[in-house]
């Protein structure tokens, strides 16, 4: 290509340089399309597969930037005028080459938090995972700069790769889809506690999502599929918590909700004590 370019620009001259850049740009921007494409076709096979599908995401994401680096480079050396500078350039260009690089210090940080993101694989495009209370959700793109969670309110949290790969992270579904889920309720002192755990577990089972995790060896001995246990008693209530075990973590806060929903109507329907709030002060004036 460059022993062409002086039969098709003149580039000794303004116009005949910016014409050549003109055509060397668009011709990359069309191959950086062309192969994001492929990419995006080879995201689509691998839909199913979220560490493949992580890797190429990421890959279409750079591939623009490394394009156009690359052309840059192409440019100022096929081109004579800049050939010919290059060099001057460079070897005097320390102390900006520090400027610069302490102000994309940032930049660079990211750009490499994003590719050991990638080849680690803490997490993946796809998975669910929590940082904190609030940043929580599913793992949406991998970009060179960021990361982006789409939380379950259907908003996008953009996190720095060098931040989120500092941080401890809770991911739901990075080898094991499936969770247990920790119900907790509250029974009246004088509760039946034993019908209280029957209509736990009855109703446990019904959910859709709640699955039976038990070994072979535990189905045998009829342990039941939802353990419901006693955590504590305390002055007004007992604490129950029943473990639950799902098959779809990104239904987990559904099903806990639908799931103590059922449970309070039958503990209603069935005349289960329920706890009774102790006013403090209604006791000191009877006190005095």
């Amino acid at each position: 290509m460059s022993e062409l370019i002086p039969y098709r620009f003149n580039l000794d001259t303004f116009f005949g340089v910016l014409g050549y850049i003109i055509v060397v740009f668009l011709t990359s921007w069309l191959i950086s399309r062309l192969v994001r494409a492929i990419i995006w076709r080879l995201i689509k096979i691998k839909k199913e597969d979220r560490f493949g599908r992580t890797s190429i995401q990421f890959l279409r994401n750079s591939v623009t930037f490394v394009i156009g680096l690359l052309t840059v480079i192409y440019i100022i050396m096929t081109v004579p005028a800049f050939r010919s500078k290059a060099t001057l350039i460079f070897s005097g260009a320390g102390i900006i080459a520090a400027i610069i690089g302490f102000a994309a210090q940032a930049a660079l940080s990211n750009l490499i938090a994003g590719a050991f993101i990638v080849i680690f694989r803490p997490f993946r495009v796809g998975d669910y995972i929590k940082l904190d209370e609030t940043r929580v959700g599913i793992v949406e793109d991998i970009t060179l700069r960021h990361t982006v969670i789409n939380n379950f309110e259907n908003k996008r949290l953009i996190i720095p790769n060098s931040v989120i790969s500092t941080d401890s992270i809770l991911n739901h579904t990075i080898e094991d889809s499936h969770i247990l889920s920790f119900n907790n309720f509250k029974l009246g002192l004088k509760a039946d506690i034993d019908l209280a755990r029957k209509i736990i577990q009855e109703e446990a089972v019904k959910l859709p999502t709640v699955i039976d995790y038990r070994t072979p060896e535990q189905v045998m001995a009829d342990v039941n599929q939802v353990d419901v246990r006693v955590i504590d008693i305390h002055s007004d209530h007992i604490h129950v918590r029943a473990y639950v075990w799902l098959n779809e973590p990104f239904q987990e806060f559904k099903t806990k909700c639908n799931l103590k929903e059922a449970v309070h109507k039958r503990f209603l329907k069935e005349g289960v004590d329920l706890p009774i709030p102790i006013n403090i002060n209604e006791i000191i004036n009877k006190v005095d």
